[in-house]
């Protein structure tokens, strides 16, 4: 929980700082990049410190993790341009690419079957509270002291984080001699920052149909062709081919998928309506999305006893139906409706998310043995940071669309409010396929080790 605070305090704080990032180092047209660069090395790092955790142990790579996450933060603190901050945000996006997936798959090993749930249900609880303090930190550091402490905040997190892990976490792996896959290793990281990369620049930094919009893809499908060619050949591959021969975790990594693009679309555009539309403050917007991270946990933490019992598949069907009812009330929020009504109508999103995430992880990881445990985590957590550069470039598409349609460039309520309903509607056909994949799921898991 130390570990998983600190990517979702860092994911929630910087936010409500911009203004005073840009104030002091200037760069206005730059500052995307604060969040597009730490995505992207978060989401490309991730399979590689899957596969190295699984050949030399969850420690070494979570505490690589943490010692990453700490020295980009610090030279975050102390950067000097809007360039130099950004380069540094990549490396905290090295670091919280291994300390996220790592804190998921030490779950797995410590806990039986039965508890795995609720303690994912702990970690889970970490983000809701996250929400709701890293905000309003950001917006105090920002006005009282300076926008340099969201990053030096840090440091004393990962210190106690780092050390609880060296004194209280003990495993054992068995040494044998590796052959690591460096060329499968490049030509994944590659194609998958190209696509990525493409995804959350395209129709901003470049037009989608321009020779730079149209080239990163070619290139980042052809490296991705070739990887495949590779993984087919290698003694040990960074990503075994045998994860998508599995219905378990196909299914899984499809539902993972589809959660990064809801949560996308709701954390992004909710705030924007509350703020714009209903004319509340960002505290207030932040309080009213937080609701969505409170239900989450409740009903993580309660998915392991309902799973025991009907199975991981119609836990997760249930749960993809309640977030799609969720998602569908959305579409009944207007330029009228109350702050409390966004607060409820986000609340049974989140208790959807809990039943519908939870279980698909756990049994992912309940159909593996330990050596293969963080691989199949980490590909269930890359499927989610896919799922949201996706739903990057989709919102943001056709929320331009329609602001472009409705003539107002200056974004009054009325535009903001007909894009965001436009925007809701998709999450609600995303949700949907949510529901539909967690179909996939085997009625009972290929269990080798609970």
């Amino acid at each position: 929980m130390l570990a998983t605070s600190l990517v979702a305090l860092d994911s929630t704080i910087i936010a409500t700082a911009v203004p005073s990032v840009v104030r002091s180092l200037g760069g206005f047209s730059e500052f995307p990049w604060l969040f597009s660069i730490y995505l992207l090395a978060q989401a490309v790092s991730v399979p590689i410190y899957a596969k190295v955790a699984d050949m030399f142990g969850r420690k070494p790579v979570i505490l690589l993790g943490i010692a990453l996450f700490l020295v980009g933060s610090i030279l975050c603190g102390v950067a000097w341009s809007m360039p130099a901050l950004i380069a540094f945000r990549a490396l905290q996006g090295l670091g919280a690419g291994a300390v996220q997936p790592m804190s998921i798959t030490i779950v797995g090993d410590l806990y039986s079957l039965e508890e795995r749930a609720k303690v994912q249900g702990y970690l889970a609880s970490v983000w809701g509270i996250a929400s709701v303090v890293g905000p309003t930190l950001g917006g105090v550091f920002s006005e009282w002291v300076s926008w340099r402490w969201i990053f030096f905040v840090n440091i004393p997190m990962c210190f106690l984080a780092g050390w609880m892990l060296l004194r209280k976490f003990n495993e054992t792996v068995t040494r044998k001699p590796h052959r690591i896959d460096y060329l499968g290793s490049v030509l994944l990281t590659v194609g998958c920052s190209l696509l990525i990369l493409g995804l959350l620049e395209g129709g901003q930094s470049w037009a989608w149909n321009s020779p730079a919009g149209i080239g990163i893809f070619v290139v980042g499908v052809l490296a991705l062709v070739g990887f495949v060619q590779v993984e087919r050949r290698a003694a040990e591959p960074v990503l075994p081919l045998w994860i998508f021969r599995r219905r378990v975790l196909v299914g899984g990594s499809a539902v993972s998928l589809s959660v990064g693009a809801v949560l996308l679309g709701l954390t992004s555009y909710i705030p924007t309506y509350v703020q714009t539309v209903l004319g509340a403050g960002p505290l207030v917007a932040g309080f009213a999305l937080a609701t969505l991270t409170i239900g989450w946990p409740i009903a993580a933490s309660f998915s392991g006893r309902l799973y025991l019992r009907i199975g991981f598949r119609w836990t997760a069907v249930i749960g993809g139906l309640i977030a799609l009812t969720g998602t569908s009330l959305t579409l009944l929020l207007g330029r009228d409706s109350s702050i409390v009504t966004v607060g409820v109508f986000c609340f049974i999103v989140g208790l959807g998310m809990g039943l519908v995430a939870s279980p698909t992880l756990v049994a992912a990881q309940s159909s593996v043995g330990w050596s293969d445990r963080a691989v199949v985590t980490g590909t269930n957590m890359f499927s989610r940071s896919i799922g949201s550069a996706v739903g990057v470039a989709l919102f943001g598409a056709i929320a331009n669309a329609v602001l472009n349609a409705s003539g107002s460039p200056d974004q009054s309520a009325t535009a903001i409010n007909t894009a965001s309903h436009h925007v809701f509607i998709a999450v609600v056909v995303i949700c949907a396929a949510m529901a539909a994949a967690a179909l996939m799921l085997p009625r009972r898991s290929e269990q080798v080790v609970v």
